[in-house]
């Protein structure tokens, strides 16, 4: 965006960065930490899950969810053409991993109420950053 881009469209870039590297820090983090068995999980919350370890949801979150944000996260900073697309699949895949680990370990904690909502908000800042947000709010008043 340039200098002269509406400040609302500013701002939603700025959250949308910011949301992004959030979610790109978090993946990747707990992935890790997660990995070196530094974070310990209790193996109860895999009885129902095909998985016998933490190891795949562990690459899963750090290769897929991590590697999606850092993607999207790096190609706002450049302002790539791509970047929207790229954030809009990261939001998804963040929002799909919340779903199925949900599902999966048949519980909720606060955590996952908090990335599916940064998910969500990312997808959210996406549709602003391209004027459907505003195009919906505008066709409804």
């Amino acid at each position: 965006m340039n200098s002269t881009a509406p400040a609302t469209t500013r701002f939603a870039r700025g959250a949308l960065l910011v949301v992004t590297i959030f979610n790109a820090l978090s993946a990747l983090t707990g992935g890790a930490a997660i990995l070196t068995g530094w974070l310990r999980m209790p193996q109860s919350l895999l009885e129902s899950s095909p998985f016998d370890s933490f190891f795949w949801p562990g690459i899963i979150l750090v290769i897929i969810v991590g590697g999606t944000q850092t993607v999207a996260a790096v190609l706002l900073l450049r302002r790539s053409g791509s970047s929207l697309a790229w954030a809009a699949v990261a939001g998804f895949g963040m929002t799909i991993w919340i779903f199925v680990e949900t599902g999966i370990i048949a519980g909720l904690s606060w955590l996952q109420v908090l990335y599916f909502a940064t998910g969500t908000i990312q997808l959210v800042l996406v549709l602003a950053q391209l004027g459907v947000v505003k195009r919906i709010v505008t066709a409804r008043a």
